[in-house]
């Protein structure tokens, strides 16, 4: 091939190639007048923006609030479970105790015992 043709034939295949890639190269002119109007990092935000982000945080610091809420009504209900199985277990033992060691007078024979 004569260099002429390798010209002609290497243009022909990148017209071909940029053809395919055109519609993912460039944007919508809708789009890309959005994307100039996005404001920089150091401008000041919009007070919608401002709005927004507060309604984010504040609806973020509510989950987190009601998360723990629900964590600690959880854990005082266990406690308080753990604390009353504590107390009937120390009530049925002394109760079995006092009925262990009954004498048969009221109150017990530690009152009644005479000195000597």
């Amino acid at each position: 091939m004569t260099w002429r043709q390798v010209l002609l034939l290497s243009c022909l295949s990148a017209v071909v190639l940029l053809s395919s890639v055109k519609p993912k190269i460039f944007m919508q002119e809708s789009d890309a007048s959005n994307f100039l109007k996005r404001r920089s990092k150091r401008s000041p935000k919009s007070r919608a923006e401002v709005n927004v982000e507060n309604r984010q945080k504040l609806r973020a610091d509510e989950l987190r609030r009601e998360y723990y809420e629900e964590q600690r009504n959880e854990f005082e209900n266990f406690v308080e479970e753990q604390k009353d199985e504590q107390e009937e277990r120390s009530r049925e033992a002394v109760e079995q105790w006092r009925q262990w060691h009954y004498d048969g007078l009221y109150p017990s024979y530690l009152y009644n015992r005479h000195r000597i």
